[in-house]
């Protein structure tokens, strides 16, 4: 089994004694979004994390993609709360105590620089500028504990590391595929050459962990609930039960294009799975960054177990079919999301979705998110 990142898989649940005092402790009000990093810190899905980012290694990460110990570390994971040192506070979303953070710094930063170096840009039409930019003036750092989930949807669907760790023993490999979409026939395409070309390399079995974000995203992606119900469509019709596990990951999506495909590959690791899928623009946005920039970011960051499986772009050729853009000498047509939003927005027929996810997705009345409250 692949080690997790850093070679320990962290695991920071309050016991019963530091529930019942987490009532008595003065709280601080976070959003759905810190309330999430919180559970993932605490299953140990942002291991090796123990807390949220003092400001050694907070400048760390920004300026090197690293910890302060070296580790490879690409987005900050930060608290922007005005609250004292040494202190400890129950960290609340609504009525809930989520966790408790002991306070180890209080710090300010530059939100220019933040969002600089993270994102490449400091243009507000970015979505992870505009989040940078509504964070308060001050950062607090340290450890934490979780309590209480905030967001219990789709639990059926969520299994945190030490549970993935042991399902995934039944394989030699484990395939990760990240997504915040619907699937399209080049997904899969994508998703089933990955597992052939493990099994070819190794001669050993290889299974498919689709890992879908569930969180926050920008207005005109797809919503949680469409992208589910389309996965567990594709599966049952056209995917070995045996070799593919559907499982979310709770958090919301930055949009940091290269430096979040590295946060992405750390995730997988920490779930247990030995190869990562990294496509074209990996969780971009607009024309921030160069087409294949995530595969150059991910070479850089040779501490990573995980082995990164790079594709070119795919696309439909009247001739070969599905194939890579690296392999095929025609003319052909990519696969465009704005093709297949319109189409499913005007109800028309979409060679690009299979027909049984088409009818799937079309159950819902807008299967796209249109605000960023949501």
């Amino acid at each position: 089994m692949i080690e997790p990142h850093g070679g320990r898989l962290v695991k920071r649940i309050a016991d019963e004694r530091l529930r019942e005092e987490a009532r008595e402790l003065d709280s601080i009000s976070i959003d759905r979004e810190r309330a999430l990093d919180v559970e993932n810190i605490g299953y140990g899905i942002y291991s090796p994390l123990e807390g949220f980012l003092c400001s050694n290694d907070f400048e760390s990460v920004l300026w090197e993609g690293r910890l302060e110990n070296g580790l490879s570390w690409t987005i900050p994971i930060v608290l922007d709360a005005d609250v004292r040192e040494g202190e400890s506070y129950a960290l609340k979303f609504g009525d809930t105590i989520v966790g408790v953070i002991e306070v180890e710094d209080v710090y300010s930063y530059d939100k220019e620089e933040y969002a600089r170096q993270v994102f490449k840009t400091t243009d507000a039409e970015h979505p992870g500028v505009r989040r940078v930019k509504s964070f308060g003036d001050r950062l607090a750092g340290g450890k934490v504990w979780f309590i209480e989930t905030a967001d219990n949807r789709f639990s059926e669907y969520f299994f945190p590391p030490e549970v993935t760790r042991e399902i995934f023993r039944k394989w030699d490999y484990v395939v990760a595929f990240q997504t915040r979409n619907a699937p399209h026939i080049g997904h899969e395409y994508v998703q089933k050459t990955a597992v052939m070309a493990v099994e070819a390399y190794t001669g050993k079995e290889a299974g498919l962990f689709i890992n879908p974000v569930i969180g926050k995203k920008k207005p005109g992606d797809f919503r949680d609930e469409v992208i589910i119900e389309a996965y567990r469509t594709l599966i049952d019709s056209y995917y070995r039960k045996d070799k593919t596990f559907l499982g979310i990951w709770k958090t919301e999506m930055r949009y940091a294009g290269p430096r979040e495909a590295v946060l992405h590959a750390i995730v997988r690791q920490n779930f247990g799975c030995t190869h990562f899928i990294v496509g074209r623009d990996h969780a971009g946005v607009g024309s921030y960054y160069k087409p294949y920039e995530a595969h150059e970011k991910l070479m850089e960051h040779d501490d990573l177990k995980i082995k990164p499986l790079f594709f070119k772009e795919f696309h439909c050729c009247d001739r070969c079919g599905i194939i890579s853009k690296s392999v095929c000498p025609h003319e052909a047509s990519n696969f465009s999301g704005t093709y297949v939003r319109n189409c499913l927005l005007n109800n028309h027929r979409c060679e690009y979705i299979r027909d049984e996810v088409l009818d799937t997705v079309r159950k819902f009345d807008n299967p796209f998110v249109v605000d960023e409250s949501t």
